[in-house]
């Protein structure tokens, strides 16, 4: 059982690098909150998803106190803080604050709720902030984020449960708890050609979404604050007995 005497450890990490401007607001903003450490990637992870090193060895470097710059992807950081550097010993991760949204099915793209799925795997509170554009409503995803620090250190998340919260950029009109909404990627692999010629697919494009009622994008749509509880579940419970009955007798030889 943890002592809730001493000094709760917060973890920082990101996909944009442990320079990013938003990690740094991030830090300032919680800094009072506990023992705060920043353990992020070396460089841009943006849309490495839950992407990690498997046996070779990821460079760390310790660039001021308390800071861990690592070779690797936000998940990297996560399972190195938690298993080498924290020493198991993490009470909250927070993850962000990214430049740039991430809605919908963007989730399962992004390195920053990845590094949050991975603390909430690991069995601690974890959520993922992201501005819709950097350095907008920066006091409001400060003040948004100590709230819900402060209650998650007090009263954890249900079991395989995160936040994903985006900032909108606009002006704010409230908070608003939504369910994630339809990304609309459009023109996704362009065709080019290479230095020497050869022919090349560059993945990118137009990004687009469908305002759903009670969803993150018509949230940050109305100009309020979205906070979605994701969980980790992907079992399909609605189809489970449907599937049972109709396949239960299904074997897996020709006995």
């Amino acid at each position: 059982m943890r002592n809730s005497a001493r000094a709760r450890t917060i973890l920082l990490t990101n996909d944009d690098g442990i320079n990013a401007p938003g990690l740094r607001t991030l830090y300032e903003g919680v800094k009072d909150l506990g023992k705060v450490y920043v353990i992020a990637p070396a460089t841009n992870q943006s849309a490495s998803s839950h992407s990690f090193t498997l046996r070779r060895p990821i460079p760390v470097k310790q660039v001021k106190p308390r800071w861990f710059a690592v070779s690797g992807t936000p998940t990297d950081c996560v399972l190195i803080s938690h298993h080498a550097l924290l020493k198991k010993s993490i009470d909250l991760l927070i993850s962000g604050i990214n430049d740039g949204p991430n809605l919908g099915d963007d989730v399962l793209y992004s390195g920053t709720v990845a590094a949050a799925i991975e603390g909430t795997l690991l069995g601690f509170p974890s959520i993922a902030v992201s501005f819709e554009k950097a350095g907008v409503n920066v006091a409001t995803a400060i003040s948004l984020v100590r709230q819900l620090a402060t209650r998650l250190l007090r009263k954890p998340l249900p079991r395989k449960t995160l936040l994903n919260v985006n900032i909108p950029a606009r002006a704010l009109t409230g908070v608003k708890v939504t369910r994630l909404g339809k990304r609309i990627y459009q023109d996704m692999a362009v065709k080019l050609k290479g230095p020497t010629g050869e022919t090349c697919y560059q993945i990118d494009g137009e990004m687009d979404f469908k305002i759903l009622r009670g969803t993150d994008f018509e949230a940050i749509h109305q100009g309020k604050v979205s906070i979605t509880p994701l969980h980790l579940d992907m079992t399909n419970f609605r189809e489970l007995r449907r599937f049972r009955r109709e396949l239960g007798q299904l074997r897996a030889n020709d006995e």
